[in-house]
């Protein structure tokens, strides 16, 4: 497996390069000067409360995590985004996948790897993948929780004699190794703004990121893709709905998104700072 490091500084010079490239569309999202006033806004918001929990594998029947949908349905075809929940010392079987997933560690120690692998507990703001049809195991340390997505479905676990190399690689990024970029690096940052921003991944559809708010911070983010997905990784924060005004709190594993142009209003109120997974197939910029 590639190193952290070498990964780290790859992350950094693909982040410059495809920020460059859609940088200049989200520059024009904010030339909007009714921002504030988008007819029937679509923005939603999920609580962690209101997340309904699920067996992720019911074969295990007791033994298996739970999993908790935020957008699409891992059972179906569409993409799919996805709390997976593991009890403390929770280990895993060597399993495959029929589907690459990308994760994100929200609490906990997760670690995730080849079976063999020593292992590697990634803290909460971790990042990995999973390449489909590779052996694997997944464990808990302590009580852990993971945001889970994948570009189609059906998600499925399968045993390890029907394994395969489809030329993916995993990528295991711990949070002391994410690349931050700021308004003076990228123009996904608007230049009075202290947020940051993390390019994490690509693909024809979508793209995914990391966003960095300080503590006491009120920020806009307008996006004006179809698909707008936003985790809290860590962290609280207050959003506001347009459509009533009504103001929500937004813990760690809440949600809020959209499915067309957006302004998401919202302000940090944690004592720490908020970090936050997007998923998005537009552009964004952060005020």
């Amino acid at each position: 497996m590639i190193s952290i490091r070498t990964y780290a500084i790859i992350f950094s010079v693909i982040f410059l390069f495809f920020s460059c490239k859609k940088e200049t569309k989200s520059t024009e999202v904010t030339t909007n000067p009714v921002i504030d006033s988008i007819t029937n806004p679509t923005n939603r918001v999920i609580l962690s409360s209101e997340i309904n929990w699920q067996k992720l594998n019911p074969a295990r029947g007791d033994q298996s995590p739970q999993a908790g949908t935020i957008w699409g349905d891992r059972n179906g075809t569409e993409a799919t985004g996805f709390l997976a929940k593991f009890a403390d010392g929770f280990s895993s079987p060597p399993h495959i996948h029929n589907v690459t997933y990308r994760a994100v560690v929200i609490e906990g120690l997760i670690h995730n790897d080849d079976p063999d692998a020593e292992s590697m507990w990634m803290k909460p703001g971790s990042f990995w993948t999973q390449p489909q049809g590779e052996s694997h195991i997944t464990a808990s340390k302590g009580e852990s929780i993971a945001l889970v997505e994948i570009d189609h479905g059906p998600y499925l676990v399968k045993p390890i004699d029907e394994a395969f190399d489809n030329g993916e690689r995993p990528i295991n990024i711990d949070v002391s190794n994410v690349v931050w970029q700021n308004m003076e690096t990228s123009n996904l940052v608007d230049k009075t703004s202290n947020a940051e921003v993390s390019f994490l991944w690509q693909s024809e559809k979508a793209s995914g990121y990391f966003v960095k708010f300080p503590k006491g911070y009120n920020a806009k983010i307008v996006s004006d893709g179809s698909v707008f997905h936003s985790v809290v990784i860590q962290g609280e924060l207050q959003y506001i709905l347009p459509q009533n005004g009504d103001k929500k709190t937004l813990d760690q594993g809440s949600y809020f998104g959209a499915t067309a142009k957006a302004v998401h209003n919202l302000s940090t109120i944690s004592d720490n700072e908020v970090i936050l997974y997007i998923r998005t197939n537009g552009n964004f910029q952060i005020l």
